[in-house]
């Protein structure tokens, strides 16, 4: 799953760590996200999307299978 979550994070000038207190995560499952190894929960995209003031979609974008 692709996803802007670096780019949006970059915009506001927080690191991971920032982010992943706000959505009361590890800095780890930020970093795993932003590199597609990790696709968040449901929930966790909703809060995301709350903290940006965006739509789930405007921030995660599936990607079609082969």
């Amino acid at each position: 799953m692709k996803n802007r979550l670096k780019v949006l994070r970059a915009e506001r000038d927080w690191t991971q760590a920032r982010l992943a207190d706000e959505l009361e995560v590890s800095r780890q499952t930020i970093n795993a996200i932003e590199k597609g190894k990790f696709d968040p929960s449901l929930p966790l995209a909703f809060k995301a999307a709350r903290l940006f003031g965006l739509a789930i979609e405007e921030i995660f974008q599936d990607e079609p299978q082969p």
